[in-house]
């Protein structure tokens, strides 16, 4: 199979190479500054961006199945990150069409049930029904946190942990969801490129464990050995504490506004279907958890808290 892989700098779209590479699989990679690239297998790359279009047809031709794992975390109040993911998306989306593409693969988020999604999650759905009405075989992956030594998210949450020695918890601290284990979440996107044994459609894909974003924080603490008390705030007050939290974990704010942003309900998949159609069998939460702190020390020795 002949396979584009963009954002193949980021951490999902790198993780991804040696497995598909590994699979027999012939792969390109499309990134707008192919020299940030570190790779563990030889794949040729393509200077492009998709939101100007500038070298898609290049990177499309002769593609069987295309991943789209670009996302834009800029924070912008005039909607102009939204338009920036959606004009990427349809231009992907014609130039994937144009040149033949037998499925894309997209990575985006669950969307809440109970109130309306925040413009980031909104623009994911976008992109989503963009991706997938240019080609109908297409697979959209729709997680909660992943969790994995190389997730920005969870190593947000770490950073935390590590730093304040006790945890202000906003109202969203009750909220629940299902976070995913790294290596469940690639051996989902793996087995999408299958396009004859792997239905096409939108599917969440979650974890097995529920639990509140509080005791997602606690446990954390517990499986690093530091002891976390917590408090309740009676207020979110999002927009100071984004900032704060961003400066605390040492992370670009870009990310952590809109992750705090979207937290004002549980964050849960509608069905669980997706692991019995693609094979995949779930690790639970703390395995997960532990995993991705060793790995995160293999390939950082000493930046973890010790454990």
């Amino acid at each position: 199979m002949r396979i584009l892989i963009t954002g193949i700098t980021g951490y999902v779209g790198g993780a991804l190479v040696p497995h598909l590479h590994a699979d027999g699989h012939e792969l390109r990679g499309l990134a707008r500054n192919p020299a940030s690239a570190r790779l563990d297998a030889d794949v040729p790359l393509v200077q492009g961006d998709v939101t100007s279009g500038a070298g898609l047809d290049e990177a499309l031709d002769g593609i069987d199945v295309a991943y789209y794992l670009i996302h834009s975390m800029e924070t912008a109040s005039n909607g102009a990150f939204e338009s920036r993911e959606e004009e990427g998306a349809r231009r992907f989306a014609r130039a994937a069409e144009r040149a033949g593409v037998k499925r894309i693969v997209y990575l985006g988020g669950i969307l809440p049930s109970a109130r309306p999604v925040s413009p980031h999650m909104a623009s994911r759905l976008k992109v989503e029904e963009l991706l997938l009405e240019a080609v109908p075989e297409s697979v959209a992956f729709r997680a909660s946190i992943v969790i994995g030594a190389r997730s920005r998210s969870f190593r947000f949450l770490v950073r935390l942990v590590e730093r304040v020695p006790v945890i202000p918890l906003p109202p969203w601290g009750r909220f629940q969801t299902q976070p995913i284990d790294g290596r469940d979440m690639l051996e989902f996107l793996i087995r999408a490129a299958d396009v004859r044994a792997t239905p096409g459609g939108s599917y969440d894909v979650a974890g097995p464990d529920v639990v509140s974003y509080g005791e997602m924080i606690e446990r954390i603490g517990d499986l690093l050995l530091l002891d976390r008390p917590s408090i309740r705030l009676p207020v979110a007050m999002n927009a100071v504490a984004s900032q704060v939290a961003a400066a605390i974990a040492g992370e670009d704010h870009g990310l952590v506004g809109p992750l705090m942003g979207s937290l004002g309900s549980d964050i849960l998949p509608r069905d669980m279907t997706a692991p019995d159609r693609f094979g995949v069998r779930l690790h639970r939460f703390d395995r997960a958890v532990e995993r991705a702190l060793r790995e995160w020390e293999e390939l950082e020795p000493g930046s973890v808290a010790a454990r």
